[in-house]
């Protein structure tokens, strides 16, 4: 099997797919902690092709907290050798399967299940919070903003006996 490399993306929060729960708290540190230093430093993993967080789910819940709509992630090939699956406490295997069928059945592990290692580099790429947010339409690319229209006149003159 060839090995591909991550691609790094910013990649919409609406097409992520959790495997596992969050805890709250940690979430919310991680939003005073976005506020704070007003950067995403380290990118999240997903799976290419299933949109699946491999890794950062509590970034995610708090980028969305902040109305994030993008965010930065490492995109890889799940089935690369060089992506690994195991399990934070002792427990029964898991398959890299099962964390996609979960994902896609919405029946999620609880928090700090799996543990995902990438042998590969995916070093931090900090990119500003401001950056993740919804852009005004006028900033948009390709868009120009938007004037106000002219009146049409009509060209017959006023009704007879409306005056």
């Amino acid at each position: 099997m060839t090995t591909k490399r991550p691609r790094f993306a910013l990649v919409l929060v609406a097409r992520l797919r959790a495997h596992e729960e969050i805890d709250p708290a940690k979430v919310e540190e991680l939003v005073d902690e976005f506020r704070r230093s007003g950067v995403f430093l380290d990118p999240i993993w997903v799976a290419r092709g299933t949109d699946v967080i491999l890794n950062g789910h509590h970034r995610v819940a708090a980028a969305r907290r902040l109305g994030a709509t993008r965010v930065p992630a490492w995109v890889v090939d799940y089935d690369d050798r060089d992506v690994s699956l195991d399990r934070w406490q002792p427990g029964p295997a898991l398959s890299k399967q099962e964390v996609v069928a979960r994902a896609r059945q919405g029946k999620l592990f609880p928090p700090k299940t799996t543990r995902h290692r990438i042998a590969l580099p995916t070093p931090p790429r900090p990119t500003p919070i401001a950056r993740l947010l919804p852009r005004p339409r006028a900033q948009r690319r390709g868009s120009k903003p938007s004037r106000p229209r002219p009146r049409s006149r009509s060209r017959a003159g006023p009704a007879s006996g409306s005056e």
